[in-house]
């Protein structure tokens, strides 16, 4: 029996089959879980939904997280399918490309508005609606990076955005752990995806992991979404308010 058998969860953020999200929906899928996904814009569901249903996925609504009434529609035709959710990842994050070259101090008000609102708010805004499903208690798994915690160049004000987001984890997990839901971070180490590739130095940041990260190497995709997998299910029953590095080993380095 896999470790997710009879769970259900929802995955916002799979842009395309390099996305970290769907990294963590195969790991799921794999261990038995039932899953929903959502896309943000109309664009985007050509890529998501053959991926959706190539895990069985029958449930692929749009949804700008950025909305609360989309929000609260995708839960409300969530829970006539489901009669309750077992687990939520949330693989959500955006800045304008222009607030993440130059120097953070020239950031723009409302740059920093759209960062914060999609990259941090928007865990809390699915958690808030969310919360009449998981009447069984479960675990929110949100993706964020080392950039939350030491001064990453070119990303700016995303590194702000991560770090509110850490911080909402422990918040929520505080306020949540009564209910029986767990929230926990993956703080990830570099990887190739769309979105990675879209920072400025890039594969030089690939390159300084690589050199110096304990394990010599970067994390791969796969990684990620298999400690995704472990905050999902049981084995982490114990562990909530976390932001657990998956980086190789390159956040415990002083230089």
């Amino acid at each position: 029996m896999g470790l997710l058998e009879g769970k259900r969860g929802i995955v916002f953020g799979v842009a395309n089959d390099h996305s970290l999200a769907w990294y963590c929906a195969q790991q799921m899928h794999a261990q038995g879980a039932q899953l929903a996904f959502t896309y943000q814009a109309e664009n985007l569901e050509r890529r998501l939904r053959p991926l959706a249903e190539s895990v069985g996925s029958t449930f692929i609504r749009q949804c700008d997280l950025s909305k609360d009434e989309e929000i609260e529609k995708v839960m409300g035709e969530l829970g006539k399918e489901w009669d309750s959710l077992d687990f939520i990842v949330h693989a959500v994050a955006f800045a304008n490309k222009a607030d993440l070259e130059g120097h953070f101090v020239d950031t723009s008000r409302e740059g920093f508005r759209l960062a914060l609102d999609v990259s941090a708010y928007t865990l809390t805004a699915v958690a808030q609606k969310a919360m009449p499903l998981m009447k069984n208690g479960g675990s929110i798994v949100t993706l964020t990076y080392y950039g939350a915690e030491k001064v990453v160049p070119h990303y700016n004000v995303m590194g702000v955005a991560k770090a509110a987001l850490e911080a909402s984890v422990q918040y929520m997990a505080a306020d949540l752990g009564e209910k029986g839901i767990r929230v926990n971070a993956i703080s990830a180490g570099p990887v190739r995806t769309l979105a990675a590739m879209g920072i400025a130095g890039f594969r030089e940041m690939l390159k300084v992991v690589e050199q110096k990260a304990p394990l010599k190497r970067n994390v791969q995709a796969e990684e990620v979404g298999k400690t995704a997998l472990y905050l999902a299910s049981d084995l982490s029953s114990g562990v909530t308010g976390e932001v657990i590095h998956v980086d190789c080993g390159y956040s415990i380095m002083g230089m």
